[in-house]
């Protein structure tokens, strides 16, 4: 049985690219503050940017500002998403960002609202309450999620910092239990571009966990550092997420292009060079 990061790879094969692209309906980049126009939003950057995309990540907190005509946007964001996938031919994961963490029987809600209604197949998580409130999402392992462990946020050192008694800060300790809960290959990271130094000791604490990384562009992160610091081994590991970077672009389509033409190259330069 194939697991959500089996169908990354093949996505991945299929379109030369580690490019997530973030679909976030800022309110001050739309026409105007509604439903309908997040969604016209959303559209137009699937249609233009499907080709390039390792996979879709749409934010719920820019939907679920809209009240119940947000939800039925965002299920026909993920709709469409899926039309792309079936005319190109080519399965395009969809990773809900809604940063959950609940107790197990709040935790099964949530992910049989974004598994089985929503239709995405993957979901950031909260780790803060232990491996009870994750199990509901990862029992499937077609299904999956991102935990977080080292934010793009300059906050993020508040709590993810803090050494324990082991010696370890607080994200090392996430990324070995990850490590540890990964036994259906559907557990991975979410590491910001904007702390290298925090990237590389993730990586070496989880050798095998992909990572999502935001924070490149508009957060100040640093794509090749990213690259350099995060990819795994065997040259994968990274869903490079970038939302403003394109969705403000005056031609979405040509910065997704330049995007994934600029994470190959630098992925080839960082093999020609060794690791």
């Amino acid at each position: 049985m194939e697991t959500f990061f089996s169908f990354l790879e093949k996505r991945i094969d299929d379109c030369s690219s580690l490019l997530c692209v973030g679909l976030d309906p800022h309110i001050p980049d739309l026409k105007e503050p509604s439903a309908a126009s997040a969604l016209d939003f959303c559209l137009n950057l699937v249609k233009q940017t499907a080709p390039y995309a390792a996979a879709f990540k749409p934010n719920a907190a820019f939907f679920e500002v809209f009240g119940a005509e947000g939800w039925v946007a965002l299920k026909q964001v993920i709709e469409a998403i899926h039309e792309e996938s079936n005319r190109l031919g080519s399965k395009i994961p969809i990773i809900l960002d809604a940063k959950r963490g609940d107790i197990a029987s709040t935790a099964e809600a949530y992910a049989k609202s974004a598994f089985e209604n929503l239709g995405v197949d993957f979901i950031t998580l909260s780790p803060y309450l232990g491996k009870d409130s994750i199990e509901p999402f990862i029992k499937d392992q077609e299904k999956g999620i991102f935990l977080l462990c080292k934010t793009s946020n300059l906050g993020s050192g508040d709590l993810q910092d803090l050494v324990l008694e082991s010696g370890d800060p607080l994200h090392i300790h996430v990324a070995k239990l990850a490590q540890t809960w990964n036994t259906k290959n559907n557990i991975g990271l979410v590491v910001g571009a904007t702390h290298i130094d925090a990237m590389k000791r993730v990586r070496a604490a989880a050798p095998d966990l992909w990572f999502l990384v935001p924070g490149v562009g508009t957060q100040g992160g640093d794509l090749e550092s990213a690259m350099k610091a995060g990819l795994r081994q065997d040259g994968r590991g990274m869903l490079i997420n970038v939302s403003r970077g394109i969705s403000r672009s005056d031609d979405p389509r040509k910065a997704a292009v330049a995007l994934r033409d600029q994470i190959v190259n630098i992925k080839r330069n960082i093999n020609r060079e060794g690791r």
